[in-house]
């Protein structure tokens, strides 16, 4: 007897609470395609942790969690659990490259302290 999947991930077409750039979406594939397997998509979110209280976080996942919002950044899947988008509002990822460094960077109007080095944030 055969059963059936259903996939219950749900991607969301309405606006996004944060926005990736061009550049990041373009680097997120490129590192994407040099992973065996492939992932699904990327999951971006909130810890706890560093000198002001939260750091951002990213990580490819081979599928959605069951409190996670999928959206959908031309056709790059991007995971955010229900608890990170509420620091994630409004925010830009984008990636940049300099002479000093090349590294994802996070914009968020949410942020109202920044820890020295900037790896950590407070809202």
């Amino acid at each position: 007897m055969a059963t059936a999947t259903v996939n219950t991930e749900q991607v969301t077409e309405k606006k996004a609470p944060l926005i990736l750039t061009p550049q990041a979406i373009a680097k997120v594939r490129e590192i994407m395609a040099t992973q065996d397997p492939i992932p699904a998509g990327l999951r971006v979110g909130v810890v706890g942790g560093g000198c002001s209280g939260f750091q951002y976080s990213m990580s490819f996942e081979n599928q959605s969690g069951m409190m996670d919002k999928v959206f959908s950044f031309d056709d790059l899947k991007v995971f955010v659990d229900a608890t990170s988008l509420m620091y994630l509002n409004g925010c830009t990822v984008d990636y940049v490259e300099t002479l000093e460094a090349a590294g994802f960077k996070f914009e968020n109007p949410q942020v109202k302290s920044t820890c020295g080095c900037g790896s950590s944030f407070s809202v």
